[in-house]
């Protein structure tokens, strides 16, 4: 009898751990925060199942990268680099993260992408309506 109740104790156990281990919990949404300072690296899109990334031409040659800095207050900095003089043009908005999509709201105009790929070095993201893939480092 003894043994029996130990059996069922350690299924009842096992069942429950198992349970709690579900890889499904989070639905593919990556836990590590977005907030951070990025900085363009890479575009490109997906041409016959496969990406086809390039370094971003947005980046201008002998000036930093253009970054986005997305910050705790949910305020969206875009700062592009241009000229000879390597001047610096800051836009500002918001940005709203849903599970794995990012909305970014300039003015009136507001892109969602989805989030492909979120860690501690990089953000890639995939805008819903062009399918044009985004790749920053942190």
């Amino acid at each position: 009898m003894k043994t029996t109740r130990l059996l069922l104790v350690s299924a009842l156990s096992l069942g429950l751990f198992a349970a709690s281990c579900s890889s499904d919990d989070n639905e593919g949404e990556t836990i590590v925060p977005i907030q951070g300072k990025y900085n363009l690296r890479q575009t490109g899109t997906i041409v016959n199942g496969q990406e086809v990334l390039i370094d971003a031409p947005a980046n201008q040659s002998g000036c930093p990268m253009d970054y986005l800095d997305l910050r705790v207050s949910n305020a969206a900095v875009i700062g592009d680099y241009d000229g000879s003089e390597c001047a610096l043009t800051e836009t500002t908005g918001t940005y709203v993260r849903s599970h794995n999509d990012l909305t970014i709201t300039i003015g009136n105009l507001s892109t969602t992408s989805d989030i492909m790929n979120l860690t501690n070095k990089e953000l890639k993201i995939k805008d819903k309506t062009t399918g044009v893939i985004t790749v920053y480092s942190r």
